[in-house]
């Protein structure tokens, strides 16, 4: 039988409550419960839990707190990454942020899907659609992400934007849900 886990981060129908992934998601949780209670000045503590939190943490990753993770472990954070305050990741499925990336305060990335199917729902079946981001992109504040959403290297997501669909390269999207309007120019102030 496959492991709940494997079916999780594949995109493949798995049991929420599968024993090994409640395990997961306290031992996630732990951690980030003491990475909100450090202080502002406990730099290297911060940075040591964020890379037992996440599956991988390039250089110059800056994390305000509260911070709320759902798994960590299929979350992947690149280089020169600020994320400012409440940022909330559900990630039974895997997040992928490049590099160079800025994401506002009251962010929400989610990759968990629920089925339509009333019987399915109640037995808490569950599956996923991860989200990319590429490098250079900024994410205003109160955006959410929904499940299956890449952005492209370079765009800009508008404040209180609700993304459904992928956003090519260099676009500004604001919406809800999230409309391409244009190029995200370089002279833009």
């Amino acid at each position: 039988m496959e492991r709940a886990f494997n079916a999780m981060v594949a995109g493949r129908p798995y049991c929420i409550n599968d024993a090994e992934l409640v395990e997961i998601r306290y031992k996630t949780r732990d951690r980030v419960d003491e990475f909100n209670a450090l202080g502002a000045r406990q730099v290297a503590e911060k940075t040591q839990l964020i890379k037992q939190i996440f599956a991988e943490v390039g250089d110059d990753v800056h994390i305000e707190k509260p911070l709320r993770v759902d798994y960590g472990c299929t979350t992947k954070l690149g280089s020169h990454v600020f994320i400012n305050f409440n940022l909330t990741v559900l990630d039974p499925g895997e997040i992928t942020i490049g590099n160079h990336v800025f994401i506002g305060p009251n962010v929400c990335l989610y990759t968990a899907l629920h089925p339509m199917n009333i019987a399915e729902r109640d037995r808490h079946t569950g599956t996923t659609l991860p989200i990319n981001i590429g490098n250079h992109v900024w994410i205003a504040g109160d955006v959410k992400i929904l499940p299956g959403v890449t952005i492209g290297d370079g765009a800009v997501i508008g404040a209180g934007s609700v993304v459904t669909k992928d956003v090519p390269a260099g676009m500004l999207a604001v919406g809800n849900p999230a409309r391409v309007l244009r190029q995200a120019d370089a002279t833009d102030k």
